[in-house]
C-alpha cells in the first residue's frame, strides 16, 4: 500500500543557516508521528512544507500521491494556539465550519449534508454544549477541542498538530492526545503531532521525529530517545532517563527540552 507521506532527501536552509538536509521518512496509514526537538530546528516548518506553503531548499515531497499544494483541501490542521478576542462575534460551530469551507472565498449556503458533519465533529471532540457560545468566552481547553474538530470536519487523508497541548492542564492533554489516538484507529488517518514533551503522547506514538540543530533522527521512541541518539545528535552529553513511565531529558545545550511532566495521561 502506498505511504500517505512521502518525504525524500529535504532540505531546509535560510540564507547560510542549514536546519537540515537529506530527511527522509514515509507515513503510513494509521500511524501517529511526534516531531520533537528544541526551537529553532524546523518543526514549524517541516509542517508548512506539507501544507505546501513552504518550498523545500531541496528534496521531494508527496502527500496522498500529490504535491503537498494539491492536496491541501484533504490535510486538517491545527496550528499553534492563539488567544480570540473575548467580543469575537464567531460561535464555535462558525470556527469548525472554516475546516469546511474556510479555503473558499465567501461563505455560501452550507448543505444539509455540511451542518451534518459539523454536529458530528462538534459531538466527537464533546464539544456540542458549546457550540453556540462565543469562541472568545471559552477556556483553552475548549477552544482546542473546537480547532481539532475544524481539522476533522473535512475527513482529512492527513492530520497535521502544531503543540496542540501547550497551555493545556494534564487532564486536557489527555483528552486532546485521545482525540487524535481515536480519529486515526478509526479512520486510518496518519497523524504528525509538534511537541515540546513526548510524555503525553508516549504511550500512542509510533515513532519519534527528533529534530536537533543541523541533525536529525527517527525511529521508535525506544531507540530514539536514549542518551546515545541524543548525545551524538547535539555533539554533546545528554542524558535521558527513565522514571516512572516518563522520559526525562537533561542536558541539552538549550535547556528547553527537559520533561517535567507528572503522571496522570493515560488513555
Amino acid at each position: 500500500m502506498n505511504p500517505v507521506v512521502s518525504v525524500r532527501d529535504l532540505e531546509l536552509a535560510f540564507g547560510e543557516r542549514r536546519l537540515w538536509d537529506g530527511l527522509s521518512f514515509d507515513l503510513a496509514r494509521g500511524e501517529f508521528l511526534a516531531v520533537l526537538g528544541p526551537n529553532g530546528t524546523g518543526k514549524t516548518s517541516l509542517l508548512r512544507i506539507l501544507l505546501g506553503l513552504l518550498e523545500p531548499t531541496a528534496g521531494a515531497v508527496e502527500v496522498a500521491g500529490r504535491a503537498p499544494k494539491a492536496s491541501r483541501a484533504r490535510v486538517g490542521y491545527v496550528p499553534q494556539q492563539h488567544a480570540f478576542d473575548r467580543d469575537l462575534p464567531l460561535r464555535g460551530r462558525d470556527l469548525v465550519r472554516f475546516g469546511l469551507d474556510g479555503n473558499r472565498w465567501g461563505v455560501g449556503r452550507l448543505g444539509r449534508e455540511g451542518h451534518a458533519r459539523i454536529d458530528r465533529a462538534l459531538d466527537d471532540v464533546g464539544a456540542t454544549g458549546y457550540a453556540d457560545a462565543p469562541v472568545g468566552r471559552l477556556s483553552g481547553g475548549e477552544q482546542q477541542r473546537l480547532r481539532v474538530a475544524q481539522a476533522l470536519v473535512s475527513d482529512p487523508k492527513l492530520l497535521l498538530a502544531d503543540e496542540p497541548l501547550l497551555s493545556l492542564d494534564l487532564s486536557y492533554q489527555a483528552v486532546i492526545t485521545g482525540l487524535f489516538d481515536e480519529h486515526r484507529r478509526r479512520a486510518g488517518t496518519p497523524v504528525v503531532f509538534v511537541t515540546h514533551d513526548v510524555n503525553p503522547v508516549l504511550s500512542i506514538v509510533d515513532r519519534v521525529l527528533y529534530l536537533a540543530p543541523g541533525r536529525w533522527a527517527i525511529g521508535t521512541p525506544d531507540t530514539v530517545m536514549t542518551s546515545e541518539t541524543l548525545s551524538e545528535l547535539y555533539g554533546t552529553e545528554v542524558d535521558v532517563l527513565r522514571v516512572r513511565g516518563r522520559i526525562v531529558v537533561v542536558g541539552t545545550p538549550d535547556d528547553q527540552h527537559v520533561h517535567h511532566i507528572d503522571d496522570g495521561h493515560g488513555h
